[in-house]
């Protein structure tokens, strides 16, 4: 026996090392016919570990302090050996993390990941997207830029509109009056401590969620169905090392893609980082366009494109809890898109081009013509959900196969 073999047997003893090995790597049996849309759940882990260690180090220079925090980034950037580097990694891995979920929750959409048996499999991965929101917002602030400042003024006082404890509610938020100190300190240690240690739990428990109901396909078709003699899914494959050598590869061309953006457009052109972001916030001095950053801004559109300040808060919020329920607005007999009928697939077109809109009219000052546009997408958003239970049942789909096809 080797020393290896030895250490191994070990901890055996006293941890379940190689039984989670074997449990979710080398014996978790994966649908053998995974394509390019798979990647992006292993690039959102890759990600988040990228911003849980970039956030480490950027903590050792930053100031959470009113009056330090702007000139704290400054020195990062201009004087802590490579902490321009760390700084745009982590900046730019905010928006790099939204495209890959984003990414990852379009593939769920097309192949009916959220439906039987995996509903609380979707549910975590919402609750992670919405905690992931909420890390992104608090992080927002730490730079203290005028875009920073001011777009947590506009957020926060969002909550002033809830009747009855809304201005409780947003002092509670602020610690303040006003956007200041105690807002900063406070979203600091949300920022930092609170909200990763909840995004790694709830990966946690999203990814054991997965391995206990099963991946899903691109042909919805459920593998665990068939099995082999040896109790193993006909059309299944172990992740390791089919899996995990396939993911790398997927890891090293998004790399290659994140570097061109850190090293040559970490800005990317005022989606990433805005040109008010770097100038130090100053509460007498309104930006001219007040706008969030560009993962919000469909939601945001929404929110403008409703004239009353508390419908359209209740608005911005339903555009959020109805992907929540998903699992059961969706009555089609099949999972996969490849297998549904063309009004499925016009639907989801629509809610495609809608979400991409609306996202951009997040991003334009709010003029008539924007805000009827806005309106006008803001309800096909809504339809594309509300009506599903409708055309998911009238649809022609077509037969899907007993076994995954060679």
């Amino acid at each position: 026996m080797s020393k290896l073999t030895a250490a191994v047997g070990w901890i055996d003893d006293r941890f379940p090392l190689t039984k989670v090995w074997n449990e979710h790597l080398a014996q978790y049996y994966a649908p053998r016919n995974f394509n390019f849309w798979y990647f992006f759940g292993s690039l959102a882990l890759l990600v988040l570990v990228n911003q849980i260690l970039t956030g480490i180090w950027l903590t050792m220079n930053y100031k959470p302090d009113a009056l330090q925090a702007f000139a704290s980034v400054e020195y990062i950037m201009r004087d802590v050996k490579w902490g321009w580097l760390i700084r745009y990694l982590h900046a730019t891995g905010a928006s790099a993390f939204f495209i890959v979920v984003y990414l990852h929750m379009f593939r769920g959409l097309i192949y009916g990941s959220y439906q039987k048996p995996r509903e609380l499999l979707w549910i975590f991965g919402m609750i992670i997207y919405v905690a992931l929101m909420a890390e992104a917002f608090m992080g927002y602030l730490l730079p203290w830029g005028q875009m920073s400042y001011w777009g947590a003024q506009v957020i926060i006082s969002l909550f002033g509109a809830i009747p009855v404890v809304g201005e409780s509610l947003a002092l509670w938020i602020r610690g303040d009056y006003v956007i200041a100190d105690a807002t900063l300190n406070r979203f600091f240690a949300f920022h930092v401590i609170a909200l990763p240690l909840v995004l790694v739990m709830l990966v946690f428990v999203h990814i054991v969620a997965l391995h206990k109901v099963g991946s899903n396909n691109p042909e919805g078709i459920e593998i665990k169905k068939k099995k082999g003699k040896n109790g193993i899914p006909l059309d299944g494959i172990p992740f390791h090392p089919y899996y995990t050598v396939k993911d790398i590869v997927g890891v090293i061309v998004f790399l290659m893609l994140f570097s061109v953006v850190v090293f040559f457009m970490p800005e990317f052109g005022g989606w990433f980082l805005e040109p008010d972001n770097f100038i130090p916030a100053n509460p007498l001095k309104t930006p001219e366009h007040i706008v969030p950053l560009w993962y919000f801004t469909p939601f945001y559109a929404i929110l403008r494109a409703v004239p009353d300040k508390f419908f359209g808060v209740v608005a911005m919020g339903a555009a959020i809890v109805v992907l929540f329920l998903l699992p059961w607005l969706d009555r089609s007999p099949v999972k996969s898109i490849r297998y549904k009928g063309p009004v499925f697939k016009a639907a989801i077109a629509i809610f495609v081009v809608s979400f991409i809109a609306l996202g951009y009219f997040g991003t334009q000052p709010a003029t008539p013509t924007y805000t009827m546009f806005a309106r006008i997408f803001s309800v096909l958003y809504f339809a594309f959900f509300i009506l599903m239970p409708f055309y998911s049942v009238m649809d022609k789909t077509k037969p899907v196969p007993e076994r995954v096809p060679q």
